[in-house]
């Protein structure tokens, strides 16, 4: 596997990206893989030399955040062995704080997996506004 720079952070990640957004539950969309299924998935794509998955708080309604962390914490002995970036902006149901502006969307995207469960897990989110550049969000 072919490793670069992400950006200026100083981390190395696999030029190829793993994206979750087919993981998650059934309950969200029919196509989507269950956490038994997807788990062969994840463990392949670590074979291959993958460290670099990409999610969302929208995908599976944060249902591909908490399966993807808890893979990737099984198959990985250490946490600085791979990069787990997620997005927030979409929206996550009807109600007000639900969509995702500049300020909700932060505070929303950190919180979703399973109050708090799957943020220290998190290296990176990208904050979606259509019309403005996209702000990364660091988390440590």
């Amino acid at each position: 596997m072919e490793y670069v720079n992400l950006g200026k952070s100083g981390l190395k990640v696999s030029r190829i990206c793993l994206g979750t957004m087919t993981f998650g539950s059934k309950k969200w969309r029919d196509w989507t893989l269950e956490e038994d299924e997807a788990r062969p998935i994840y463990h392949r794509a670590a074979e291959l030399g993958i460290n670099f998955f990409d999610t969302a708080d929208v995908y599976s309604l944060g249902v591909s955040e908490e399966i993807t962390g808890r893979a990737l914490k099984k198959i990985f002995a250490r946490r600085d062995e791979y990069i787990m970036a997620t997005k927030v902006h979409q929206p996550m149901g009807e109600k007000p704080n639900h969509h995702g502006g500049p300020d909700a969307g932060e505070g929303r995207g950190y919180e979703s997996g399973q109050a708090g469960q799957l943020c220290p897990q998190k290296d990176m989110a990208y904050l979606e506004e259509p019309y403005r550049p996209k702000r990364t969000l660091g988390f440590s």
